[in-house]
Protein backbone atom coordinates (compact mmCIF):
# COMPACT_ATOMS: atom_id res chain seq x y z
CA UNK A 1 0.00 0.00 0.00
CA UNK A 2 1.37 3.51 -1.03
CA UNK A 3 2.35 5.54 2.33
CA UNK A 4 3.17 9.28 3.06
CA UNK A 5 3.71 11.15 0.01
CA UNK A 6 3.20 8.47 -3.01
CA UNK A 7 -0.20 8.05 -1.86
CA UNK A 8 -2.77 8.53 -4.69
CA UNK A 9 -4.78 11.07 -1.83
CA UNK A 10 -1.53 13.23 -1.71
CA UNK A 11 -1.76 14.10 -5.55
CA UNK A 12 -5.16 15.03 -5.93
CA UNK A 13 -4.64 18.35 -8.05
CA UNK A 14 -6.58 21.55 -6.51
CA UNK A 15 -8.91 23.22 -8.02
CA UNK A 16 -7.35 25.50 -11.45
CA UNK A 17 -4.01 23.39 -11.42
CA UNK A 18 -3.40 23.07 -15.47
CA UNK A 19 -3.54 19.85 -17.01
CA UNK A 20 -0.50 20.38 -19.20
CA UNK A 21 1.92 20.05 -16.31
CA UNK A 22 1.08 16.22 -16.37
CA UNK A 23 2.48 15.41 -19.90
CA UNK A 24 6.12 16.88 -18.66
CA UNK A 25 5.94 14.43 -15.91
CA UNK A 26 5.08 11.64 -17.95
CA UNK A 27 7.98 12.88 -20.73
CA UNK A 28 10.44 12.79 -17.51
CA UNK A 29 10.01 9.06 -16.59
CA UNK A 30 9.28 8.11 -20.91
CA UNK A 31 12.82 10.23 -21.84
CA UNK A 32 14.76 8.27 -19.32
CA UNK A 33 13.32 4.41 -20.20
CA UNK A 34 13.32 5.30 -23.59
CA UNK A 35 17.34 4.46 -23.47
CA UNK A 36 16.55 0.66 -23.61
CA UNK A 37 15.89 1.92 -27.48
CA UNK A 38 19.59 3.11 -28.11
CA UNK A 39 20.96 -0.55 -26.86
CA UNK A 40 22.14 -1.31 -30.50
CA UNK A 41 25.03 1.04 -29.73
CA UNK A 42 26.23 -1.51 -26.67
CA UNK A 43 25.88 -4.51 -28.38
CA UNK A 44 28.79 -4.11 -30.81
CA UNK A 45 31.41 -2.97 -27.48
CA UNK A 46 29.92 -5.48 -25.37
CA UNK A 47 30.67 -8.42 -28.25
CA UNK A 48 34.23 -7.31 -28.56
CA UNK A 49 34.99 -6.74 -24.64
CA UNK A 50 33.14 -9.82 -23.13
CA UNK A 51 33.39 -12.09 -26.09
CA UNK A 52 29.91 -12.50 -27.06
CA UNK A 53 28.14 -12.97 -30.03
CA UNK A 54 25.53 -11.15 -31.65
CA UNK A 55 22.61 -13.58 -30.17
CA UNK A 56 24.20 -13.37 -26.77
CA UNK A 57 24.47 -9.22 -26.55
CA UNK A 58 20.66 -8.91 -27.63
CA UNK A 59 20.24 -10.92 -24.02
CA UNK A 60 19.67 -7.81 -21.98
CA UNK A 61 17.33 -6.03 -23.83
CA UNK A 62 15.36 -9.25 -24.65
CA UNK A 63 14.85 -10.11 -21.11
CA UNK A 64 14.37 -6.16 -20.37
CA UNK A 65 11.35 -6.60 -23.12
CA UNK A 66 10.08 -9.27 -21.58
CA UNK A 67 9.95 -8.17 -18.24
CA UNK A 68 8.48 -4.72 -19.33
CA UNK A 69 5.26 -6.41 -20.56
CA UNK A 70 5.26 -8.91 -17.51
CA UNK A 71 5.77 -6.48 -14.98
CA UNK A 72 3.03 -3.80 -16.43
CA UNK A 73 0.55 -6.55 -17.33
CA UNK A 74 1.02 -7.80 -12.54
CA UNK A 75 1.39 -4.95 -11.48
CA UNK A 76 -0.97 -2.61 -13.63
CA UNK A 77 -3.85 -3.28 -11.21
CA UNK A 78 -1.24 -2.10 -8.46
CA UNK A 79 -0.44 0.98 -10.65
CA UNK A 80 -4.30 1.76 -10.82
CA UNK A 81 -4.65 1.65 -7.10
CA UNK A 82 -1.82 3.49 -5.53
CA UNK A 83 -1.73 6.24 -8.22
CA UNK A 84 0.86 6.98 -10.65
CA UNK A 85 3.07 8.99 -8.24
CA UNK A 86 3.87 5.36 -6.28
CA UNK A 87 4.37 3.97 -9.66
CA UNK A 88 7.02 6.33 -11.02
CA UNK A 89 8.93 6.27 -7.57
CA UNK A 90 8.85 1.90 -7.78
CA UNK A 91 9.79 2.57 -11.92
CA UNK A 92 13.03 4.84 -10.59
CA UNK A 93 14.32 2.99 -8.47
CA UNK A 94 14.55 0.01 -10.58
CA UNK A 95 15.50 1.45 -13.91
CA UNK A 96 18.60 3.35 -11.87
CA UNK A 97 19.55 0.06 -9.91
CA UNK A 98 19.41 -2.22 -12.75
CA UNK A 99 22.09 0.13 -14.88
CA UNK A 100 24.26 -0.03 -11.62
CA UNK A 101 24.35 -3.75 -11.27
CA UNK A 102 24.97 -3.96 -15.28
CA UNK A 103 28.04 -1.57 -14.67
CA UNK A 104 28.99 -4.22 -11.85
CA UNK A 105 28.82 -7.23 -14.44
CA UNK A 106 30.91 -5.11 -16.93
CA UNK A 107 33.31 -4.33 -14.30
CA UNK A 108 33.49 -7.86 -13.43
CA UNK A 109 33.62 -9.66 -16.12
CA UNK A 110 30.54 -11.56 -15.36
CA UNK A 111 27.87 -11.05 -18.02
CA UNK A 112 24.87 -12.56 -16.65
CA UNK A 113 24.94 -9.68 -14.14
CA UNK A 114 24.53 -7.10 -16.79
CA UNK A 115 21.49 -9.17 -18.17
CA UNK A 116 19.74 -9.81 -14.47
CA UNK A 117 20.95 -6.12 -13.84
CA UNK A 118 19.78 -4.41 -17.41
CA UNK A 119 17.46 -6.86 -18.12
CA UNK A 120 15.49 -8.13 -14.95
CA UNK A 121 15.55 -5.22 -12.78
CA UNK A 122 16.19 -2.63 -14.99
CA UNK A 123 13.14 -4.14 -16.85
CA UNK A 124 10.94 -4.25 -14.01
CA UNK A 125 11.32 -0.17 -13.83
CA UNK A 126 10.91 0.13 -18.21
CA UNK A 127 7.32 -2.03 -17.45
CA UNK A 128 5.85 0.09 -14.56
CA UNK A 129 7.41 3.22 -15.69
CA UNK A 130 5.77 2.78 -19.31
CA UNK A 131 2.03 2.54 -17.40
CA UNK A 132 2.60 4.75 -14.73
CA UNK A 133 0.95 7.65 -16.58
CA UNK A 134 -1.11 6.22 -19.32
CA UNK A 135 -4.00 6.39 -17.56
CA UNK A 136 -3.73 9.35 -15.89
CA UNK A 137 -3.03 11.50 -19.23
CA UNK A 138 -6.46 9.79 -20.74
CA UNK A 139 -8.41 10.59 -17.35
CA UNK A 140 -6.84 14.38 -18.30
CA UNK A 141 -6.98 14.63 -21.79
CA UNK A 142 -10.92 12.74 -22.44
CA UNK A 143 -10.96 15.45 -25.16
CA UNK A 144 -7.67 14.12 -27.35
CA UNK A 145 -6.45 10.56 -25.42
CA UNK A 146 -4.76 9.91 -28.85
CA UNK A 147 -2.60 13.18 -28.49
CA UNK A 148 -2.27 13.03 -24.90
CA UNK A 149 -0.68 9.56 -24.92
CA UNK A 150 1.08 10.25 -27.60
CA UNK A 151 3.01 12.92 -25.98
CA UNK A 152 4.20 10.70 -23.20
CA UNK A 153 4.55 7.97 -25.51
CA UNK A 154 6.74 9.97 -27.54
CA UNK A 155 9.32 10.10 -24.97
CA UNK A 156 9.47 7.07 -24.68
CA UNK A 157 10.49 6.17 -28.32
CA UNK A 158 12.74 9.74 -28.15
CA UNK A 159 14.51 8.41 -25.79
CA UNK A 160 17.28 7.01 -27.60
CA UNK A 161 17.57 10.39 -29.24
CA UNK A 162 19.59 11.94 -26.39
CA UNK A 163 20.63 8.43 -25.36
CA UNK A 164 22.36 7.18 -28.33
CA UNK A 165 24.65 10.57 -28.92
CA UNK A 166 25.63 10.49 -25.50
CA UNK A 167 26.68 6.50 -25.27
CA UNK A 168 28.43 6.50 -27.91
CA UNK A 169 30.47 9.92 -26.72
CA UNK A 170 30.94 8.02 -23.60
CA UNK A 171 32.01 4.77 -25.22
CA UNK A 172 34.62 6.52 -27.85
CA UNK A 173 36.19 4.87 -31.26
CA UNK A 174 38.06 1.51 -29.14
CA UNK A 175 36.07 1.55 -26.03
CA UNK A 176 37.61 -0.78 -23.00
CA UNK A 177 35.47 -2.72 -20.50
CA UNK A 178 35.71 -0.04 -18.16
CA UNK A 179 34.71 2.50 -20.38
CA UNK A 180 31.25 1.15 -20.58
CA UNK A 181 31.22 -0.04 -17.00
CA UNK A 182 31.45 4.08 -16.45
CA UNK A 183 28.95 4.64 -19.03
CA UNK A 184 26.50 2.29 -17.04
CA UNK A 185 26.99 3.79 -13.55
CA UNK A 186 26.74 7.16 -15.05
CA UNK A 187 23.48 6.51 -16.83
CA UNK A 188 21.62 4.81 -13.69
CA UNK A 189 22.53 7.84 -11.94
CA UNK A 190 21.92 11.19 -14.06
CA UNK A 191 18.80 9.08 -15.23
CA UNK A 192 17.03 8.63 -11.72
CA UNK A 193 17.63 12.17 -10.75
CA UNK A 194 15.84 12.81 -14.21
CA UNK A 195 13.18 10.42 -13.36
CA UNK A 196 12.54 11.58 -9.60
CA UNK A 197 11.47 15.20 -11.57
CA UNK A 198 8.47 13.31 -12.63
CA UNK A 199 7.43 11.88 -9.36
CA UNK A 200 7.39 15.06 -7.87
CA UNK A 201 5.21 17.02 -10.68
CA UNK A 202 2.79 14.18 -11.09
CA UNK A 203 -0.93 14.67 -10.19
CA UNK A 204 -3.76 13.36 -11.01
CA UNK A 205 -8.16 14.60 -11.61
CA UNK A 206 -10.19 15.19 -9.06
CA UNK A 207 -13.22 13.13 -9.40
CA UNK A 208 -15.59 14.38 -11.22
CA UNK A 209 -13.28 16.41 -13.33
CA UNK A 210 -13.37 17.47 -16.91
CA UNK A 211 -12.51 19.78 -19.19
CA UNK A 212 -14.39 23.44 -19.16
CA UNK A 213 -16.91 22.72 -22.03
CA UNK A 214 -16.48 19.40 -23.20
CA UNK A 215 -19.05 16.36 -23.03
CA UNK A 216 -18.65 12.72 -23.47
CA UNK A 217 -19.45 11.85 -27.07
CA UNK A 218 -22.28 9.27 -27.49
CA UNK A 219 -21.57 6.06 -29.20
CA UNK A 220 -19.92 5.99 -32.82
CA UNK A 221 -19.94 3.01 -34.17
CA UNK A 222 -18.21 3.50 -37.16
CA UNK A 223 -14.93 4.70 -35.14
CA UNK A 224 -15.26 2.01 -32.23
CA UNK A 225 -15.97 4.88 -29.50
CA UNK A 226 -18.05 3.02 -26.80
CA UNK A 227 -19.45 4.84 -23.64
CA UNK A 228 -19.65 1.73 -21.62
CA UNK A 229 -16.91 0.43 -19.38
CA UNK A 230 -15.14 -2.91 -19.24
CA UNK A 231 -13.11 -4.59 -16.12
CA UNK A 232 -9.69 -5.74 -16.77
CA UNK A 233 -11.17 -9.37 -15.78
CA UNK A 234 -13.93 -9.24 -18.65
CA UNK A 235 -11.39 -7.64 -21.42
CA UNK A 236 -9.59 -11.20 -20.94
CA UNK A 237 -12.38 -12.67 -22.55
CA UNK A 238 -13.50 -10.57 -25.19
CA UNK A 239 -12.20 -10.90 -28.82
CA UNK A 240 -11.09 -7.67 -29.54
CA UNK A 241 -8.70 -7.91 -26.89
CA UNK A 242 -7.00 -10.70 -27.97
CA UNK A 243 -7.13 -9.68 -31.60
CA UNK A 244 -5.37 -6.30 -30.56
CA UNK A 245 -2.86 -8.58 -28.66
CA UNK A 246 -2.26 -10.21 -32.21
CA UNK A 247 -1.85 -6.64 -33.88
CA UNK A 248 0.58 -5.05 -31.48
CA UNK A 249 2.77 -8.28 -30.49
CA UNK A 250 3.37 -8.22 -34.42
CA UNK A 251 3.70 -5.03 -35.17
CA UNK A 252 6.26 -4.44 -32.71
CA UNK A 253 8.01 -7.71 -33.70
CA UNK A 254 8.55 -6.35 -37.38
CA UNK A 255 9.82 -2.65 -35.42
CA UNK A 256 11.99 -4.26 -33.07
CA UNK A 257 13.55 -6.44 -35.14
CA UNK A 258 15.30 -3.80 -37.16
CA UNK A 259 15.56 -1.00 -33.77
CA UNK A 260 17.42 -3.72 -31.52
CA UNK A 261 20.18 -4.47 -34.38
CA UNK A 262 19.98 -0.55 -36.46
CA UNK A 263 23.65 0.19 -36.05
CA UNK A 264 25.08 -3.27 -37.21
CA UNK A 265 22.34 -3.60 -39.59
CA UNK A 266 23.14 -0.90 -41.41
CA UNK A 267 27.05 -1.24 -41.11
CA UNK A 268 26.23 -4.99 -42.55
CA UNK A 269 24.18 -3.91 -45.21
CA UNK A 270 26.23 -1.25 -47.02
CA UNK A 271 29.74 -3.04 -46.28
CA UNK A 272 32.11 -3.55 -49.47
CA UNK A 273 29.91 -1.12 -51.56
CA UNK A 274 31.00 2.31 -52.70
CA UNK A 275 29.38 3.86 -49.83
CA UNK A 276 29.88 1.72 -46.43
CA UNK A 277 28.84 3.43 -43.33
CA UNK A 278 31.02 3.78 -40.49
CA UNK A 279 30.07 3.49 -36.70
CA UNK A 280 29.43 7.17 -36.01
CA UNK A 281 27.06 6.86 -38.82
CA UNK A 282 26.00 4.33 -37.40
CA UNK A 283 24.88 5.50 -34.37
CA UNK A 284 23.46 8.25 -36.15
CA UNK A 285 21.42 6.02 -38.29
CA UNK A 286 20.01 5.04 -34.74
CA UNK A 287 19.34 8.32 -33.94
CA UNK A 288 17.51 8.68 -36.93
CA UNK A 289 15.27 5.81 -36.47
CA UNK A 290 14.68 7.20 -32.68
CA UNK A 291 13.80 10.36 -33.83
CA UNK A 292 10.49 9.09 -36.56
CA UNK A 293 9.83 6.27 -33.32
CA UNK A 294 9.27 9.37 -31.28
CA UNK A 295 7.50 11.89 -33.77
CA UNK A 296 5.55 8.92 -35.10
CA UNK A 297 4.08 8.51 -31.53
CA UNK A 298 2.49 11.93 -31.47
CA UNK A 299 2.07 12.74 -35.20
CA UNK A 300 0.07 9.23 -36.12
CA UNK A 301 -1.73 8.96 -32.90
CA UNK A 302 -3.21 12.56 -32.81
CA UNK A 303 -3.98 12.01 -36.54
CA UNK A 304 -6.15 8.87 -35.17
CA UNK A 305 -8.03 11.18 -33.16
CA UNK A 306 -9.76 12.36 -36.45
CA UNK A 307 -9.44 9.12 -38.44
CA UNK A 308 -10.37 6.70 -36.25
CA UNK A 309 -7.58 3.80 -34.25
CA UNK A 310 -8.73 0.96 -36.54
CA UNK A 311 -7.97 2.94 -39.52
CA UNK A 312 -4.43 4.04 -38.27
CA UNK A 313 -3.84 0.65 -37.72
CA UNK A 314 -4.65 -0.28 -41.60
CA UNK A 315 -2.39 2.22 -42.14
CA UNK A 316 0.59 0.85 -39.88
CA UNK A 317 0.53 -2.30 -40.48
CA UNK A 318 -0.70 -2.86 -44.65
CA UNK A 319 2.04 0.18 -45.72
CA UNK A 320 4.65 -1.27 -43.03
CA UNK A 321 4.88 -4.71 -45.14
CA UNK A 322 5.16 -2.36 -48.14
CA UNK A 323 8.07 -1.05 -47.22
CA UNK A 324 9.63 -4.22 -46.26
CA UNK A 325 9.10 -5.72 -49.51
CA UNK A 326 11.00 -2.69 -50.80
CA UNK A 327 13.55 -3.00 -48.76
CA UNK A 328 13.71 -6.66 -49.44
CA UNK A 329 13.89 -6.23 -53.12
CA UNK A 330 16.33 -3.21 -53.43
CA UNK A 331 18.78 -4.93 -51.19
CA UNK A 332 21.73 -1.77 -50.78
CA UNK A 333 21.18 -0.17 -53.93
CA UNK A 334 20.67 2.84 -52.33
CA UNK A 335 21.30 3.59 -48.73
CA UNK A 336 18.81 6.87 -49.29
CA UNK A 337 15.89 4.01 -49.95
CA UNK A 338 17.05 2.03 -46.84
CA UNK A 339 17.18 4.76 -44.52
CA UNK A 340 13.80 6.48 -45.16
CA UNK A 341 11.55 3.14 -45.32
CA UNK A 342 13.46 2.32 -42.19
CA UNK A 343 12.34 5.58 -40.72
CA UNK A 344 8.66 4.90 -41.75
CA UNK A 345 8.40 1.96 -40.41
CA UNK A 346 10.03 3.14 -37.27
CA UNK A 347 7.40 5.84 -37.09
CA UNK A 348 4.49 2.84 -37.80
CA UNK A 349 6.59 0.69 -34.63
CA UNK A 350 5.93 4.29 -32.57
CA UNK A 351 2.59 5.24 -33.65
CA UNK A 352 1.03 2.03 -32.82
CA UNK A 353 2.18 2.42 -29.08
CA UNK A 354 0.80 5.71 -28.33
CA UNK A 355 -2.56 4.75 -30.47
CA UNK A 356 -3.21 1.27 -28.46
CA UNK A 357 -4.01 3.08 -25.26
CA UNK A 358 -6.81 5.48 -27.28
CA UNK A 359 -7.83 2.27 -29.30
CA UNK A 360 -8.27 0.47 -25.57
CA UNK A 361 -10.50 3.46 -23.82
CA UNK A 362 -13.16 3.78 -27.44
CA UNK A 363 -13.49 -0.12 -27.40
CA UNK A 364 -13.47 -0.87 -23.24
CA UNK A 365 -14.01 2.42 -21.44
CA UNK A 366 -11.71 4.77 -18.40
CA UNK A 367 -12.70 1.67 -16.35
CA UNK A 368 -9.34 -0.25 -15.41
CA UNK A 369 -8.14 0.96 -18.91
CA UNK A 370 -4.65 1.36 -17.06
CA UNK A 371 -4.75 -2.37 -16.15
CA UNK A 372 -6.08 -3.53 -19.52
CA UNK A 373 -3.30 -1.48 -21.19
CA UNK A 374 -0.81 -3.73 -18.90
CA UNK A 375 -2.10 -6.97 -19.48
CA UNK A 376 -1.90 -6.16 -23.06
CA UNK A 377 1.48 -5.70 -23.24
CA UNK A 378 2.43 -8.69 -22.63
CA UNK A 379 2.29 -9.20 -26.48
CA UNK A 380 5.21 -6.94 -26.66
CA UNK A 381 7.28 -9.29 -24.17
CA UNK A 382 6.20 -11.83 -27.01
CA UNK A 383 7.33 -9.39 -29.58
CA UNK A 384 10.72 -8.40 -27.67
CA UNK A 385 12.07 -12.00 -27.62
CA UNK A 386 10.33 -12.83 -31.28
CA UNK A 387 12.13 -9.87 -33.08
CA UNK A 388 15.49 -9.84 -32.14
CA UNK A 389 15.44 -13.67 -32.30
CA UNK A 390 14.46 -13.75 -36.17
CA UNK A 391 16.99 -10.56 -36.97
CA UNK A 392 19.68 -12.01 -34.49
CA UNK A 393 19.21 -15.64 -34.84
CA UNK A 394 19.34 -15.63 -39.00
CA UNK A 395 22.09 -13.37 -39.51
CA UNK A 396 24.43 -15.21 -37.22
CA UNK A 397 23.07 -18.48 -38.99
CA UNK A 398 23.85 -16.61 -42.66
CA UNK A 399 27.10 -15.43 -41.46
CA UNK A 400 28.33 -18.87 -40.76
CA UNK A 401 27.28 -20.05 -43.93
CA UNK A 402 29.46 -17.33 -45.34
CA UNK A 403 27.01 -15.03 -46.81
CA UNK A 404 27.24 -11.31 -46.17
CA UNK A 405 25.67 -7.93 -47.10
CA UNK A 406 21.73 -7.77 -47.54
CA UNK A 407 21.69 -11.57 -47.90
CA UNK A 408 22.29 -11.52 -43.84
CA UNK A 409 18.74 -10.48 -43.78
CA UNK A 410 16.62 -11.27 -46.64
CA UNK A 411 14.87 -13.70 -44.98
CA UNK A 412 13.95 -11.78 -42.30
CA UNK A 413 12.49 -9.18 -43.79
CA UNK A 414 10.19 -11.54 -45.38
CA UNK A 415 9.17 -12.70 -42.14
CA UNK A 416 8.19 -9.78 -40.85
CA UNK A 417 6.10 -8.98 -44.17
CA UNK A 418 4.16 -11.65 -43.27
CA UNK A 419 3.68 -10.94 -39.94
CA UNK A 420 2.44 -7.49 -41.01
CA UNK A 421 -0.50 -9.36 -42.75
CA UNK A 422 -0.95 -11.30 -40.43
CA UNK A 423 -1.41 -8.30 -37.83
CA UNK A 424 -3.82 -6.71 -40.68
CA UNK A 425 -6.20 -9.61 -40.65
CA UNK A 426 -6.33 -9.69 -36.55
CA UNK A 427 -7.14 -5.54 -37.11
CA UNK A 428 -10.18 -6.36 -39.51
CA UNK A 429 -11.55 -8.67 -36.14
CA UNK A 430 -11.91 -6.10 -34.51
CA UNK A 431 -15.50 -5.09 -33.38
CA UNK A 432 -17.99 -3.24 -30.61
CA UNK A 433 -17.40 -4.96 -27.52
CA UNK A 434 -20.80 -6.97 -26.97
CA UNK A 435 -22.83 -5.57 -23.94
CA UNK A 436 -22.50 -8.43 -21.57
CA UNK A 437 -19.21 -7.19 -20.79
CA UNK A 438 -19.76 -3.99 -20.04
CA UNK A 439 -19.86 -3.17 -16.30
CA UNK A 440 -22.69 -2.08 -14.97
CA UNK A 441 -22.93 2.05 -14.17
CA UNK A 442 -22.90 1.55 -10.03
CA UNK A 443 -19.73 -0.16 -9.66
CA UNK A 444 -17.94 1.58 -12.00
CA UNK A 445 -18.68 5.22 -10.12
CA UNK A 446 -18.15 3.25 -6.87
CA UNK A 447 -13.94 3.05 -7.92
CA UNK A 448 -12.99 3.99 -11.32
CA UNK A 449 -9.54 3.13 -9.88
CA UNK A 450 -10.11 -0.32 -8.22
Amino acid sequence: MALGFLARSRIVAPPGWTRWLVPPAALSIHLSIGQAYAWSVFKTPLEKTMHLSGTESGLPFQLGIVMLGLSAAFGGTLVEKNGPRWAMFVATICFGTGFLVAALGVATGQFWLVVVGYGGIGGIGLGIGYISPVSTLIKWFPDRPGMATGIAIMGFGGGALIASPWSSAMLGSTPTASDIAVAFLIHGVVYAAFMTMGVLLVRVPADGWKPAGWEPKVLETKKLISTHNVSAANALKTPQFWCLWIVLCLNVTAGIGILEKAAPMITDFFKGTSAPVSTAAAAGFVAMLSLTNMLGRFVWSSVSDLVGRKNIYRFYLGLGALLYLVIALTTNSSKLLFVLCAMLILSFYGGGFSTLPAYLKDLFGNYQVGAIHGRLLTAWSVAGVLGPLIVDGIADSEKSAGKSGPDLYATSFYIMIGLLVVGFIANEFVRPVKAKYHETVDRTQVGSEA
